[in-house]
């Protein structure tokens, strides 16, 4: 029977942190106790110095042997000792020519002299590990590696800097600050203790759930920014969409004919409205149909329509309103939506007040795709429809993920049942044990209760050597 072994956090790792292919040069990445004995068996430097008398955080040129002496590559070694090293272990970077043979060679004689394998995130599960950064910062990490925008990469590196963590941190401290004070009144109930009084107290709470309500809300708007605006045009057949289209991508993406039913299928097309990526589909004009090919591309527009965050709704404005036009507001009345009145160069028969009589949407806009009239006002429309706050900044916000914004959707029903069980003078040990889960929770976006299989997953996500 085959013996498996488990992997230790203890173990001395190793990998190509550089991506595989030709290159100019090529990084292989050595973490753990066992580092610097590796490094001196397999690299032998020009001035005859072994590894473990460098200095930390200095370089030494020289050559990658083999087991015979024998020379593989020219290289250079940058030696980091722990704990002042990303890891926190010792750390050791052999450069050498880019290519994959000569990487994978060096990886393979890291191996043969002790080192494993290691896995995808592996040195920056050690850095958190080892108390170099927390959870929200590893995580960080990723993010900006998969950063799509100029934008995105401002998100996360302010929270590779710690900013949520910090955030989060506070919001612990500020729960402990409460709790030391309900449970102060059960313990010293017969006391003559000066407590501060319940309603202030709730007042505290009261406030910490605003801040928690504020992150989850800005969590959408920081998605928007690092993943896209994804917006469906949307109308009867001939109304315009796929001219709308060309001119917000300012291209001839879709073809425009004046036959009715062109678009069949989705067309698709990013661009950036304002440094935000915006991903606009064009989709096939929604009516009733007997052709089949038709009736699979209005399915599928129903469908992009559910996916999206904002819809454009695109009204011919040289004919007047019709049932099949209230029946596609009814499929996005409950989505964000503009109403957009096309081919105003033409004359127009709808008046505004007409739309307000069945529609709720504040954004309502008239334009001429063909010749470029009120494009300009519609992507300020798209900003605003999309943040709901024009100046929502990229510099004054803390943008919190998925997983974070799940766990605090907990933490903010906690915090209103405490805040609730305060303000009809509930015993005190109803608002501590909800604050007390909250505290715990919290801990679980920076990493202090968090379980391994939730590591697990947050790391698979790395490449292997980051």
């Amino acid at each position: 029977m085959k013996k498996t072994f488990k992997k230790s956090n203890e173990d001395t790792i190793a990998a190509v942190a550089t991506r595989p292919g030709e290159s100019a040069i090529n990084i292989i990445r050595i973490s753990g106790s066992r580092s610097i004995i590796i490094a001196d068996r397999i690299f032998k430097a020009k001035n005859k110095k072994p590894v473990k008398k460098m200095q930390t955080f200095s370089i030494s040129y020289g050559f990658v042997v083999d087991k015979k002496g024998d020379i593989l590559d020219q290289a250079i070694l940058t030696l980091m000792k722990g704990p002042k090293s990303y890891t926190r272990e010792d750390v050791v970077e052999i450069n050498c020519h880019g290519g994959i043979f000569a990487a994978n060679k060096i990886l393979e004689l890291c191996i043969e002299n002790g080192a494993r394998l290691a896995e995808p995130g592996e040195f920056t599960k050690r850095a958190f590990l080892n108390g170099r950064i927390d959870l929200s910062q590893a995580e960080a990490v990723i993010e900006i590696i998969n950063a799509k925008t100029e934008e995105s990469m401002r998100i996360a590196a302010k929270n590779i800097m710690g900013q949520t963590g910090e955030k989060i941190k506070e919001i612990r401290s500020r729960i402990t600050d409460v709790l030391v004070e309900l449970e102060a009144s059960i313990d010293f109930i017969e006391e003559d203790l000066e407590i501060t009084p319940y309603e202030k107290l709730r007042e505290k709470i009261n406030k910490i759930t605003e801040e928690t309500s504020i992150l989850i809300e800005d969590q959408k708007r920081g998605e928007i920014i690092k993943n896209g605006l994804k917006i469906v045009i949307a109308g009867k057949p001939n109304v315009g969409k796929s001219s709308l289209l060309n001119a917000l991508a300012k291209k001839e993406k879709a073809i425009v004919t004046h036959i009715p039913g062109t678009t069949r299928d989705a067309i698709e097309e990013i661009l950036y409205i304002e440094g935000i990526p915006v991903i606009l589909t064009d989709t096939a004009g929604i009516r009733k149909s007997r052709n089949i090919i038709e009736k699979i591309g209005v399915q599928k527009s129903i469908g992009h329509i559910e996916e999206s965050d904002l819809v454009i709704m695109v009204l011919d404005c040289t004919l007047k309103i019709d049932k099949t036009d209230l029946e596609i507001y009814e499929k996005i009345k409950d989505k964000n939506n503009i109403i957009c009145l096309n081919k105003v160069d033409l004359g127009c028969k709808i008046k505004k007040s007409e739309i307000k009589s069945f529609a709720s949407s504040k954004n309502i806009i008239m334009v001429s795709a063909k010749e470029g009239k009120g494009i300009k006002k519609l992507e300020d429309m798209i900003t605003k429809a999309a943040f709901t706050d024009r100046s929502f900044s990229t510099e004054e916000r803390i943008y919190v993920n998925n997983r974070h914004k799940n766990i605090l959707k907990d933490v903010l029903k906690l915090l209103k049942s405490a805040e609730d069980a305060m303000k009809v003078k509930m015993s005190e040990e109803f608002p501590v044990s909800d604050l007390k889960i909250a505290y715990n929770l919290l801990g679980e976006i920076i990493g202090q209760k968090t379980g391994e299989e939730i590591l697990e997953k947050i790391f698979s996500k790395f490449c292997i050597g980051k």
